[in-house]
């Protein structure tokens, strides 16, 4: 992984979140009324989530958890309900003063909780997990940035990491193009469409992850919203 190209491309996605697209990603979050569009990707981001949360254990009491690219917070709130202790990170501050705002104070579970923070989340400070949860918090990265973040997670992790990635389809290219072809100011970073063999290949051939093994992959696919989710599990 280039620092360079890692480094720009975490302040394109820091600058979008935590500015461009606020409004529009509190709303597309929120109950409020959105368009045919945007009402596709909410429903696909929320079968997403309830998929990856449905790859871990139900008591989650006495887990450890990282919400990498934690938005919102909704998936952190649903794992600490269940007992985990989270720290939720994302890149930018305004969504994490967002997801901090609409926590509750208290959890079902009184061993629940959720720390949250702004920064990056391969920072070593974070500490060890049980778990690592990257609901597309990976989808503008190429193919060996991704691997390369995964490697940095897999030596602070315990038990598995889930993850979701934007599988290389035609439609999911033209619709990139399409999008590079408006003006820098309108468009958010682009998605990198990502070839399901040459990741699992590059996995496989990490060093970095010599004691790791694929395991659960499905695809939401809503309208507008498509994602793979994939699990990578501790031997």
């Amino acid at each position: 992984m280039s620092d360079i190209s890692y480094q720009q491309r975490r302040g394109e996605i820091e600058h979008y979140f935590d500015r461009t697209a606020v409004d529009a990603w509190k709303k597309l979050t929120s109950d409020a009324p959105v368009g045919k569009i945007r009402a596709t990707v909410r429903a696909g981001r929320d079968e997403m989530r309830s998929t990856l949360l449905g790859w871990l254990p139900q008591n989650l009491e006495g887990a450890r958890i990282l919400d990498a690219g934690c938005g919102t917070g909704a998936l952190a709130v649903e794992a600490a309900h269940r007992g985990a202790s989270v720290v939720a990170i994302d890149l930018s501050p305004t969504l994490v003063d967002l997801a901090r705002d609409r926590a509750p104070t208290k959890f079902a579970n009184q061993l629940g909780k959720i720390e949250f923070r702004a920064g990056d989340m391969l920072d070593p400070a974070l500490g060890k997990f049980d778990h690592v949860i990257g609901m597309d918090s990976v989808i503008h990265y190429d193919t060996g940035d991704v691997v390369k973040v995964l490697e940095g997670l897999a030596a602070r992790t315990r038990g598995s990491i889930l993850f979701t990635y934007a599988p290389s389809n035609p439609f999911l290219e033209v619709m990139i193009a399409v999008g590079r072809l408006l003006p820098r100011k309108d468009r958010a970073p682009w998605i990198s469409p990502i070839a399901t063999k040459r990741l699992h290949q590059l996995i496989l051939r990490s060093e970095a992850m010599a004691n790791w093994s694929t395991g659960r992959t499905t695809r939401v696919s809503r309208g507008f919203y498509t994602s793979q989710a994939l699990e990578l599990v501790r031997a």
